[in-house]
């Protein structure tokens, strides 16, 4: 592995994207970076990298001899070098210098001509940066530099210093070392999983299924069947396994009920020789709900000292917002305002809420929730308040902390009269609080007050002091403090986080990997491992490697995990005793059964040689016989909302073409640009913002084409 990489002169754009992330994971995992003379004059989009370096470059005067004032001989980069040396060179002048450089060497502006960043002028330095270390010369634009025994000597001992012990801490695994198996597919919308210790792996299908798949071979067969209300989102929703279970067999699950006013149940049960028992069920806790749309969630996970976290999304219809804040506070709206839910601290939706289960039945409230027992007009059982989506969330075992992805809203673009772009987010919390929902996003970035009755833009929420005024709120009216994602993305590639690529936002927390939760003597994963956090996009079809530092605030590396598989919408994963990663896939069409819906089972070899597993779909078309319409669709995310002729979650790409054609085009571009909804139902398409007019254009063309011969007749849809 390199303990070095050296930006030699280099200029401009040198970088392409899966280059730049390449770079940044490695200086984030403790390598090395030193910079000569105009690797300050390269990569200006890329804002971190400016920050590596330490300065941009402005301007130069003419080549001319200068003094140089040497100020810390003890760097090894100096400790040769005379306290004043004059050289020849050209002489950069800088702009966006960082204010925390270790500057070893000044220049004398009045030593030679041109010179203008004042009397404190660096021309050398050094830094730690982003888990790594950062050297950096403005000296060496000459070719006599490279015979100059003290240039030499300078350049040798930043080369040593950024090298550190010379030795890169261990990389991550290489993905042939991961053997990937498919334990079964064509599954039916499979929603989450947990271990039955010594038995298996428990899974649920939102229509009401419950599947084991036993340790001991045989396959996966049916462990029960609940009946639910399945339609919008809801149904079977969320399963996990008490910390006792091989004492007592007791499962929760969060399931929508099939009868009377519409509400979630989470409900304890008991399992016997491998079958769900109907009768033992205990009702823990009833979530009333609407049935009038969206954000469900419904994920169980069992935390420290038996608490029980419950994922709620906020049960607000986000169509008739414009991907903004749905905040509709007009009469008879309520299903369009999250302020009743997510804002509302009387509520149970829009929250991960936190009860400890009875071995009687009923529950506790653990000390340290949101709301003290006895606070009017608060819910005790609420922990993370002002959440739209709390899908998939994990618990670190040996912390404690909370991570969860919040799925967002639709917006493609900011807009001053109402605010941020849709975000999704990535969040952690170490204690209870208010994370901003429907008032802000991401990091604290505010929603405007909209008016739905007069179209008006009021002020913008204040994130640090928020207040629930709607008429829909039965809760407190001043809200928490807002607590800040710990990432947050859009539709396009983020500055901030340009490793998260672009497309659609789905942001999944999938578990913390600890070796105290692998049973001893297993080999499981390698310690490489230990307290990273499995991230996965469930629309970009990716899983992501995180580290934090030691207070868990800030990022310090992220890593593709398995690049070379195809993960097809992936929906739960979590560690068993085995040592091995379960993963569920929910496959690309929704609210169906798909053949590449799957469990799988990843396990860790050392010995390598595993080999990708390929989506059993049809093959691919050759790139070479495709238009270059079909090669931007093939190469974007589209594919997770449309097929040609099939239904997925947006209509068929020929029903778009036996609805519209060319006369239309204008429009349709700025559609898929923007993203949105109603014009084929209450279901969201995703904004594409990334995309240049001309690119759509070129892949509108090939979707129309697939309407010749097939255009239905007037009136028809």
């Amino acid at each position: 592995a390199f303990a070095v990489v050296v930006f030699l002169n280099t200029t401009g754009d040198v970088l392409d994207a899966s280059q730049q992330d390449a770079l940044q994971r490695y200086i984030q995992r403790g390598g090395g970076f030193v910079g000569v003379h105009a690797a300050a004059d390269t990569e200006y989009d890329w804002p971190w990298y400016g920050e590596l370096v330490g300065a941009r470059f402005s301007n130069h005067p003419d080549i001319q001899p200068a003094t140089l004032r040497v100020l810390d001989n003890a760097h090894p980069a100096t400790a040769e070098l005379p306290a004043q040396w004059r050289r020849q060179d050209e002489w950069y002048n800088f702009r966006d210098i960082e204010p925390d450089l270790e500057v070893l060497i000044e220049i004398d502006e009045g030593s030679y001509e041109g010179g203008d960043n004042g009397e404190q002028h660096p021309m050398a330095w050094y830094r730690h940066f982003d888990g790594g270390r950062s050297f950096y010369t403005g000296l060496g634009h000459t070719r006599a530099s490279y015979e100059e025994p003290l240039f030499l000597s300078h350049l040798l001992g930043g080369l040593r210093w950024a090298a550190g012990e010379g030795v890169l801490p261990g990389a991550l695994p290489d993905q042939s070392q991961f053997r990937r198996e498919v334990l079964a597919d064509n599954l039916n919308e499979p929603m989450q999983m947990t271990e039955l210790p010594g038995e298996g792996i428990l899974f649920v299908e939102r229509a009401g299924t419950l599947k084991l798949y036993p340790f001991g071979g045989g396959g996966v067969r049916q462990a029960g069947q609940l009946a639910v209300y399945s339609g919008d989102e809801d149904g079977l929703l969320g399963v996990v396994a008490d910390p006792d279970y091989v004492h007592n067999r007791h499962i929760y699950l969060f399931y929508s009920a099939p009868n009377g006013a519409p509400r979630q149940h989470v409900s304890r049960f008991r399992m016997a020789d491998g079958q769900l028992q109907l009768a033992s069920e205990q009702l823990l806790l009833e979530i009333p709900t609407q049935h009038a749309c969206c954000h469900s969630g419904g994920a169980l996970v069992f935390g420290p000292a038996g608490n029980l976290y419950i994922g709620v999304g906020d049960n607000t219809n986000p169509f008739e917002s414009d991907g903004f804040a749905p905040i509709d506070e007009r009469d008879g709206r309520a299903i369009y305002d999250a302020q009743r839910s997510a804002a509302n601290s009387n509520d149970l939706r829009g929250k991960i809420l936190r009860i400890r289960p009875l071995p009687q039945g009923g529950y506790s409230i653990p000390e340290g929730n949101l709301f003290a027992p006895g606070t009017a007009g608060a819910r005790p059982e609420i922990y993370a308040m002002g959440l739209r989506n709390p899908f998939r969330f994990s618990i670190d075992s040996a912390t404690g902390a909370l991570f969860w992805g919040d799925i967002g809203p639709d917006a493609g673009s900011a807009s001053d009269a109402r605010g941020p772009e849709g975000m999704g987010e990535l969040n952690r919390a170490n204690s209870a609080g208010f994370w901003g929902w429907p008032y802000s996003r991401g990091n604290n970035q505010p929603y405007r007050d909209y008016s739905f009755h007069s179209a008006a833009s009021g002020d913008w929420f204040d994130p640090q002091a928020p207040v629930n005024g709607s008429a829909n709120n039965s809760g407190l009216r001043e809200l928490p403090p807002t607590q800040a994602s710990l990432l947050w993305y859009s539709y396009e590639r983020s500055e901030t986080f340009p490793w998260l690529g672009a497309g659609g936002v789905n942001p999944m927390a999938g578990p913390v990997f600890r070796r105290q939760d692998v049973e001893s003597g297993v080999p499981g994963f390698p310690d490489y491992f230990e307290g990273a956090l499995f991230f996965y996009e469930w629309l970009r079809d990716w899983i992501m490697v995180l580290r934090f530092d030691a207070a868990g605030n800030n990022l310090i590396s992220a890593e593709p995990f398995m690049p070379g598989h195809e993960f097809s919408n992936p929906m739960d994963m979590a560690f068993a005793v085995d040592g091995c990663l379960y993963l569920l896939e929910y496959g690309q069409k929704w609210f169906r059964q798909n053949p590449d819906a799957r469990l799988n089972r990843i396990c860790y070899d050392p010995a390598g040689g595993a080999t990708p597993v390929p989506l059993p779909l049809a093959a691919a078309p050759d790139p070479s016989a495709m238009s270059p319409g079909q090669q931007l669709l093939a190469a974007s995310d589209c594919a997770a909302c449309h097929a040609v002729d099939d239904v997925v979650n947006g209509p068929s790409y020929r029903q778009i073409a036996q609805r519209y054609d060319h006369d239309d085009m204008d429009y349709l571009v700025a559609r898929v640009i923007s993203g949105g909804s109603g014009a084929w139902g209450e279901r969201a398409m995703s904004a594409h913002p990334q995309l240049s007019p001309a690119e759509v254009r070129s892949m509108l063309d090939w979707i129309l084409a697939q309407g010749e011969g097939h255009r239905a007749a007037p009136g028809a849809d």
